[in-house]
């Protein structure tokens, strides 16, 4: 799993088992004049076939000397359990609520992808104490708006039983259909998807019982209108929108914007990037992420 120059790997017990999270702890971002009271930035990936902390692993030792980083892959994903379970939306309410309790002193700061930035907002709005800034790259819900991501034919043939599980070992869980998803479905280019690229989401979904989680995902059980829930946000964030995002249009981060300017209070649309600018662009990334966290926590 994901290895990088000065961080380790560590876990926690969450109540549906162990979750396992990347930090810096030694050199070059760990040594004598490393002060101790760093505040923590906290990456959290988004759901797809093979997702993991992977999708942050460009940008988030860009931050390693200035804050404490940290970096989990959520229950199912990566190399956290993954429980054979039909997983709810609470599951991951929960998990992401225990994992800052046990792991976060002080007000946190967040950066987070796709769904699990809804999540967020969500437990933002349950637990505001927990949190200083968020800063959210295509947050949706995926039925917003009234829209019913669960009615697709893709979510309803993957509710047929047995052949979910067939469509995930044939068409998810191998080197061609992560490539296929990647390049035509999550990046705005294709060339900028790379074998490593490859590899490391092929590793995730492969991993022993993958599958269950990647179907709850696909199925839409994971899935709810977020316009319903972002006007009682009052946490300082930003939000980051690919233009050329392919399930989730920049129109639907606006709207969310405009019904809560007084919380989001900066939008920012990319041009020619899809979902995860993070692994398409990371130094733009990177770049807007160090201009939100100046402007979010003056």
């Amino acid at each position: 799993m994901l290895q990088l120059l000065g961080f380790e790997q560590r876990f926690i017990n969450t109540s549906l088992g162990k979750m396992v999270y990347h930090t810096a702890t030694d050199s070059p971002w760990q040594d004598e004049s490393t002060k101790p009271d760093r505040e923590t930035l906290l990456f959290l990936h988004g759901f797809g076939g093979g997702s993991s902390a992977y999708e942050w692993s460009k940008v988030f030792p860009a931050f390693a000397a200035e804050y404490r980083v940290i970096a989990p892959d959520l229950i199912g994903w990566g190399g956290s359990e993954h429980p054979q379970r039909n997983y709810k939306i609470e599951d991951y309410l929960t998990t992401i609520w225990e994992f800052i309790e046990q792991t976060c002193t002080g007000r946190v700061m967040v950066v987070a992808s796709s769904l699990t930035a809804a999540f967020v907002i969500r437990v933002a709005i349950s637990h505001p104490d927990l949190f200083k800034s968020l800063i959210l790259v295509s947050p949706a819900g995926l039925s917003d708006f009234g829209q019913d991501y669960s009615r697709s034919f893709f979510a309803q043939l993957v509710s047929v039983p047995l052949v979910d599980r067939l469509l995930y070992s044939t068409g998810i869980a191998t080197d061609a259909g992560i490539r296929s998803f990647l390049e035509q479905r999550q990046f705005a280019y294709s060339n900028r998807v790379y074998q490593e690229i490859v590899d490391a989401y092929l590793q995730s979904a492969q991993q022993p019982n993958a599958e269950y989680a990647a179907l709850s995902f696909v199925r839409g059980d994971l899935c709810f209108d977020l316009s319903l829930y972002i006007q009682q946000l009052t946490t300082p964030t930003a939000i980051i929108w690919g233009q050329k995002s392919q399930f989730t249009g920049p129109e639907i981060g606006r709207r969310f914007a405009e019904i809560n300017p007084q919380a989001i209070r900066y939008f920012q649309s990319l041009e020619n990037v899809g979902l995860t600018p993070q692994l398409e662009l990371p130094a733009v990334t990177i770049g807007l992420i160090r201009k939100f966290l100046t402007l979010l926590n003056m």
